[in-house]
């Protein structure tokens, strides 16, 4: 493939070193700079959270619900869900943002949506005293390596 570097092998054998490469290459060829008027930027977030007492209630109809509410919201704020794995007791979102939000602001209104129309829709949730912690973890990821900074800083001392 042009432009992928090598993934180092794991030990999981031919087919998982496979699907490494195929994972890897998805994300690079994913992850393109978005250039806008007066801003260049590629912000993408690892964030977790999980439910009140980490109980297993995201299952069935309710984790198809929150899926959908999730890309809801990320549509709404012009955000781009690259990967959401539901858990029983948690979720992972990779998610594509803009400089223009916080990503404490991303969780927030998740989980804010989320928890009202979830304990509408499903009277269960309605038992627990909210539906989600106060705790979320949040984690930054990109593709910026010194060559790049090194290209961007020969062109703008170019002009």
């Amino acid at each position: 493939m042009r432009g992928m570097k090598s993934v180092p092998s794991v030990g999981l054998g031919q087919w998982g070193d496979m699907l490494i490469t195929y994972v890897a290459s998805c994300i690079l060829i994913y992850m393109d700079y978005t250039h806008e008027q007066h801003t260049v930027h590629l912000i993408v977030y690892h964030i977790i959270w999980c439910p009140k007492r980490r109980r297993r209630v995201l299952q069935g109809n309710i984790a198809e619900r929150l899926e959908q509410i999730v890309h809801e919201v990320a549509t709404e704020n012009q955000w781009e869900v690259i990967q959401l794995a539901l858990q029983p007791d948690h979720v992972h979102l990779f998610i594509r943002s803009n400089p223009y939000t916080l990503p404490t602001d991303i969780a927030r209104l998740i989980k804010g949506r989320s928890s009202h129309e979830l304990r509408e829709e499903f009277p269960q949730l309605k038992r627990m005293p909210s539906l989600w912690t106060r705790s979320t973890f949040y984690s930054t990821a990109g593709n910026v390596s010194a060559d790049i900074i090194e290209q961007y800083i020969e062109r703008q001392s170019k002009t």
